[in-house]
């Protein structure tokens, strides 16, 4: 990535996320509860297995009542920051005990050898910053879930990623770096944008 790039980035960044932040709280719970309901109908939405959330900081869009209304076969988990720089996942329910991350970020208290790896979900939704009408996203820089999904590269396998996040977050078009991997579908508020037929 050039530099140009890069501060270009960390300009939109700050831009989206400020955005995020200034809706009001009305808004905010409204708008996860309509989030809920696209996830749900997504053609793709698991019935059963593992499903992957996160841990809303900083104004992302709250996955709590998607979470509440997911099927019986669903179980639901958050990410877990591993020292190889990828996420791990580990089954959560309210109650469950949680520690603070690095980042500040709550995740569950479970040992190393308890926690799913990537390919072990059916899908996962992570926490956009930006997006665009094809999938291309940008998260907070730090590359992990990239890196977590990176096998996405090579051949499309399981799990199916979606991308979460408030209208205002959306932006025309970003620009790809090599090690980007894109989303197979984003869901708003008031959208479901499927990107996986995107040219």
């Amino acid at each position: 990535m050039t530099d140009d790039l890069a501060a270009e980035r960390r300009q939109l960044r700050t831009v989206l996320r400020d955005r995020r932040r200034a809706l009001p709280p009305a808004i905010r719970i409204a708008a996860a509860e309509q989030l809920a309901a696209r996830l749900l109908m997504l053609p793709f939405a698991p019935v059963q297995g593992y499903v992957a959330g996160y841990w809303a900081m900083d104004g992302e869009i709250a996955l709590h009542a998607w979470q509440l209304k997911l099927p019986p076969g669903c179980v639901y988990c958050l990410p877990v920051l591993g020292d190889d720089e990828c996420l791990r996942f580990a089954p959560w329910r309210p109650g469950d005990p949680l520690v603070s991350n690095r980042f500040g970020i709550p995740e569950p208290d479970l040992a190393p050898a308890s926690l799913l790896e990537a390919s072990q979900l059916a899908m996962a939704v992570m926490p956009l910053v930006g997006f665009d009408r094809c999938g291309q996203r940008l998260g907070m820089g730090g590359g992990w879930y990239d890196r977590t999904f990176a096998f996405r590269h090579r051949a499309p396998a399981p799990p199916f990623l979606v991308g979460a996040a408030f209208d205002v977050q959306h932006v025309e078009a970003l620009d790809q770096a090599a090690w980007d991997v894109a989303v197979d579908a984003v869901c708003t508020e008031s959208s479901f944008i499927d990107c996986r037929n995107c040219p």
